[in-house]
């Protein structure tokens, strides 16, 4: 996977989760999730993840593929630092970060990230003369 698929997926995915979020699907609360109290988005999680998505969508469009591979790179490290930052607490800037859920969720966000870095770009199909 590319960085450019990368940022597309995890956009498209990111902005559905937070508009969830939002509508009361998965949050505010746990009453609110069909997960109950192991996995729900608070409304600093769903303005984060909408936010966020909307950013890698704009930088999958727009973006050079040189500034789309840093962002994902920078995505991998944060999504690993907040994998462990979320085995130590459970509130980052008043969001609440559940575990094990959030924990696994980061991880697994981080380390996809850091494949698709490595990820080579297509290269064009070479033209008839």
């Amino acid at each position: 996977m590319t960085p450019r698929t990368f940022l597309l997926v995890g956009g498209v995915v990111l902005v559905a989760v937070g508009i969830l979020g939002m509508a009361g699907i998965i949050g505010p609360t746990p009453a609110d999730s069909p997960f109950g109290d192991n996995w729900w988005f608070d409304n600093g999680e769903n303005w984060a993840h909408t936010i966020l998505g909307v950013v890698a969508l704009i930088a999958a469009y727009l973006f050079p593929a040189g500034i789309q591979r840093f962002l994902t790179l920078v995505v991998g490290i944060v999504g690993i630092a907040f994998g462990i930052y979320s085995i130590f607490t459970q509130d980052f800037l008043g969001a609440n970060l559940e575990n094990p859920a959030d924990t696994i969720l980061h991880f697994v966000v981080g380390a996809w990230a850091l494949l698709s870095y490595r990820g080579k770009e297509e290269a064009a199909a070479p033209t008839a003369p």
